[in-house]
């Protein structure tokens, strides 16, 4: 039997935490997730799964960084989509936004490698809604 729908603007009205996402939907073996951003999270890589985000509203800052240790930051507005490769080294943060997620279930928000977690990052992975 499917599953019922999901309005992400409701679903996104339901909490207030910050990066600490809600799984709103399952595809497959992949949560479809949303969170609520603002302020710096870690830098972290997953290195198994490539990390897919849209930006449902608001200003979302990726940094990332290659194996030289080079960084670059990719900047989305609302409607953006971006890939993080698997492996790659990357932190987000934000002014104020709020995001949608595609990842394998089970996989960790600070991803495989990570820095020290700051106390406003939900190290899950994720909340059901």
């Amino acid at each position: 039997m499917p599953g019922e729908p999901v309005n992400l603007t409701d679903a996104l009205a339901s909490f207030t935490e910050i990066y600490s996402p809600r799984i709103v939907q399952r595809v497959n073996d992949y949560d479809v997730r949303v969170a609520k951003v603002e302020g710096e999270h870690v830098w972290h890589a997953h290195d198994h799964t490539d990390e897919f985000f849209l930006v449902v509203d608001g200003v979302f800052d990726i940094a990332l960084r290659d194996a030289d240790g080079f960084e670059s930051t990719v900047r989305l507005e609302t409607g953006d989509t971006f890939v993080v490769p698997k492996g790659v080294e990357h932190m987000p943060s934000s002014p104020g936004a709020s995001i949608l997620m595609f990842e394998p279930s089970g996989t960790s928000t600070t991803g495989d490698r990570h820095g020290e977690i700051p106390d406003h990052v939900d190290s899950t992975t994720g909340h059901k809604l």
